[in-house]
């Protein structure tokens, strides 16, 4: 069926959109999945209907509580926000559902979302765009793991952040100043994902920046950055910083120069538009005092919880939520 088709003698007869909010997942983002979830059912604007689909912690689909396979849930809506976060939601699986229906969706499309869930790939990009990067090395675990990793520790810049090759939500991140935490940090990475990212450890001053596309020639902007400023000096920014108010999170930034600004913001959108994503995305930089900046990674769904950071973004551009939702699906539906 054609898409357009279906617009025009279907949704339009019936008098609102439907839409459908994926949420949960089988990632270690589930819960914060959960939540933005619910922040999108609750804040969608009137000319839309929401539909909440569940996805287990299984991957098992569900529709009104009842387990669906896709093609059975995606029957019923006629567009898709995308509220997964993390393995499954954010690395083009979904994506690759969602387009073999046909059906719109919310977010960037599969090669892009995989490229940015994958910290290895994401960092080729931003080195062949020649914005800089911490450096960084992958630790494929193999049978003499205390061996190597004491070897790794040994030859790599310290202190170093240890992190999953994939993932989100800063789960799995440790900053380690010895080799019994290296060691712990890699085993702690290793539960989320099959390879470890071992990344030099950059103290600075925490910025991100969240880029949206225009509605009218897909253009692209970027927001006031928002800095992130820790309740201990030995702090970074984990899970429990991001999602349990660890951490003062100020926007615009007080604590950056003009220039500051406007290079952080220029780099998320080179990013944004290096990694060919589509939307909105938030990009995470460390602001170096002697070294300069250094784009960390870049988020391809940030989150919408009540402490996540593109509301705060949000709120300081003036941009509701309601609104933020109504530009991004009135992008899907295009």
């Amino acid at each position: 069926m054609v898409y357009n088709t279906f617009m025009s003698t279907d949704v339009l007869n019936r008098g609102k959109i439907r839409v459908g909010v994926l949420r949960g997942g089988p990632s270690g983002e589930y819960e914060v999945s959960l939540q933005t979830g619910a922040t999108v059912l609750k804040n969608l604007p009137e000319r839309y209907s929401g539909h909440d689909i569940l996805i287990s912690r299984d991957g098992v689909w569900h529709w009104s509580g009842i387990p669906r396979v896709p093609e059975k849930v995606l029957n019923n809506v006629d567009v898709v926000f995308n509220a997964l976060h993390g393995n499954y939601g954010e690395d083009g699986k979904v994506q690759s559902v969602l387009e073999q229906f046909k059906i719109p969706y919310t977010g960037s499309r599969p090669v892009p979302s995989s490229i940015s869930m994958n910290k290895t790939l994401s960092k080729k990009f931003f080195r062949e765009k020649e914005i800089k990067t911490p450096v960084s090395i992958i630790f494929h675990p193999a049978q003499h793991v205390h061996s190597e990793a004491l070897e790794l520790f040994r030859s790599f810049p310290q202190p170093s952040v240890i992190k999953p090759a994939s993932g989100g939500s800063s789960i799995g991140v440790t900053v380690t100043n010895n080799f019994l935490d290296f060691e712990k940090g890699i085993e702690i990475a290793l539960r989320h994902g099959s390879a470890a990212l071992v990344e030099e450890f950059i103290r600075g001053k925490e910025v991100s920046v969240t880029v949206l596309e225009s509605s009218k020639d897909h253009t692209h902007y970027s927001l006031s950055p928002v800095e992130i400023v820790h309740r201990s000096p030995n702090n970074f920014f984990d899970y429990n910083c991001k999602y349990e108010a660890g951490a003062q999170k100020i926007c615009p930034a007080e604590n950056i120069s003009l220039r500051e600004k406007e290079q952080v913001q220029q780099l998320a959108l080179r990013a944004h538009r290096t990694m060919g994503l589509r939307h909105y995305s938030n990009s995470d930089f460390i602001i170096h005092p002697s070294r300069g900046i250094y784009l960390l990674e870049v988020n391809s769904l940030p989150g919408l919880t009540t402490n996540s950071l593109l509301p705060i973004a949000l709120i300081s551009a003036g941009i509701s939520v309601s609104d933020f939702l109504e530009h991004v699906l009135s992008l899907a539906l295009q």
